[in-house]
């Protein structure tokens, strides 16, 4: 995989997404556009003059300008929810150098004024617990989505076996180890190649990628569904993808090739995602939810149709298995309350 490439199709991406969110005139934090246009601007300089380097000029803005303010955002909005509203104006004032805008400067300003009525209540009342008890509970989050932990561990092991048996670059070395090839699996009948491609991985950036979708995509399902739906969703969505890519390359409607890697099992995480919201649509924000998946979809096919090493056909067979599986998919039991008499 090209990191060029990939940092340029998200530097181009990512801010037409903003333009097509922010420009609404009810959407907030309108300064998303200024931002999203520097992206653009200076993207498309560099991709006129410095093509080869276009990627990495356009990946180094989009960072500067888009990533890291909505991250800090994010981060600000949660410490102003824990009660931490002096972290919060602190973040935000910093925030304001790559991302000014009246909606940031009027957040800072209502953080300033909460922090100080925090402070006359803290002079009255010094054991404040609220925060510390906060803390926990969302340090505690990670821990609930032990699948996910599990599985990053596995691929992350995996592809450490790949690169002490001989590189991740060498198809013989990948055979040898378990990538998913039509001709073993329908002449030598290796069935087993459906699973164990599934935790191989073409490279640093290719494994760093499918963990990092795992991380951001997995905990929410997880919690949603349980610890053993998730599971098995993961693993049935990978072995379909596998399979699908098969079938179709036994009909001729793909190329033959070596298949390895998370990416089926991970869009069947997203199709499950689709799926749940689907049947659960009347659920809270279930339909803001189910638009972000639908966004993910379709970055994910545009990233696959100018990339012609991924296989589009393997992640399409995995996110259809995923929505599959979303649809009969009940929610997580909730703990049963004992009540006293």
């Amino acid at each position: 995989m090209d990191l060029n490439h990939i940092l340029l199709f998200l530097a181009v991406i990512s801010p037409l997404l903003v333009f097509a969110r922010a420009w609404r005139p009810s959407a907030p934090y309108h300064g998303w556009r200024i931002a999203a246009l520097i992206v653009l601007a200076i993207t498309g300089v560099a991709w006129l003059f410095w093509r080869g380097a276009a990627g990495y000029v356009g990946g180094c803005v989009w960072f500067l300008f888009l990533f890291l303010p909505a991250i800090g955002l994010r981060k600000m909005t949660e410490l102003a929810t824990q009660g931490n509203y002096e972290s919060a104006r602190k973040l935000g004032a910093a925030l304001q150098i790559l991302h000014p805008s009246p909606e940031l400067r009027d957040q800072i300003r209502l953080f300033r004024r909460l922090e100080s009525q925090a402070n006359h209540r803290a002079a009255a009342d010094p054991v404040p617990i609220e925060y510390e008890t906060t803390r926990r509970a969302r340090g505690s989050q990670l821990r609930n989505a032990r699948a996910v932990l599990i599985l990053i561990l596995l691929n992350a092991v995996v592809f450490l076996f790949e690169i002490s048996v001989g590189g991740w670059n060498d198809p013989e070395v990948l055979h040898r180890i378990g990538a998913l090839e039509p001709y073993s699996v329908v002449v030598q009948h290796e069935y087993w190649r459906f699973f164990t491609a599934v935790f191989l991985h073409g490279g640093l950036l290719h494994v760093g990628f499918n963990v990092f979708a795992l991380y951001v995509l997995g905990p929410p399902l997880e919690r949603s569904i349980g610890t053993i739906r998730f599971v098995m969703c993961y693993l049935i969505s990978g072995l379909a993808s596998g399979v699908g890519v098969v079938g179709l390359t036994l009909i001729r409607l793909v190329q033959p090739a070596q298949l390895i890697g998370a990416s089926g099992a991970i869009m069947g995480i997203v199709g499950a995602w689709a799926g749940f919201l689907m049947r659960h649509r009347h659920a809270p924000n279930a339909k803001q939810r189910l638009g972000n998946v639908v966004m993910i979809v379709v970055i994910q096919i545009a990233f696959d149709l100018s990339t012609p090493q991924v296989s589009m056909s393997a992640h399409l067979c995995g996110l259809v298995a995923g929505f599959l599986l979303g649809l009969v998919l009940a929610p997580r039991p909730k703990p049963a309350q004992i009540s006293s008499t």
